[in-house]
């Protein structure tokens, strides 16, 4: 059975950072690009960051560049996103997406965690 299952999310004040996780289970994760995606109320969901396999290429959407940093462990099937320095416009659900190296492949979606950064 195939999970990702996201954590790490909360309330944080501007200027504060949070950890996100997702632990992978039922693939091949070392053979999957992992991406982190992020939904705002009434708006559409955007890449945020993803990262190759092997962990030596890495992107990033222009509004993170500089604040957030995504990094993969494939002994223990994860992928984090390290959020420093959060904004109000970062508040929004981020899901966690597993994209396969062979083209036609499943993709797989965690359920989400919830970032809320406010006052």
């Amino acid at each position: 059975q195939v999970q990702l299952v996201e954590s790490g999310g909360g309330l944080v004040q501007p200027g504060g950072s949070l950890r996100l996780s997702c632990a992978a289970s039922g693939f091949t994760f070392r053979s999957h690009v992992m991406s982190w995606y992020r939904q705002a109320p009434g708006k559409e969901r955007e890449l945020v960051a993803s990262i190759h396999t092997n962990g030596g290429s890495t992107y990033y959407e222009d509004s993170v560049k500089g604040r957030f940093t995504i990094s993969r462990d494939n002994a223990e099937n994860k992928v984090y996103l390290q959020m420093n320095s959060l904004k109000p416009e970062d508040t929004a659900v981020y899901y966690c997406k597993a994209t396969p190296l062979r083209l036609g492949g499943q993709v797989y979606w965690g359920q989400g965690t919830q970032v809320t950064v406010s006052t």
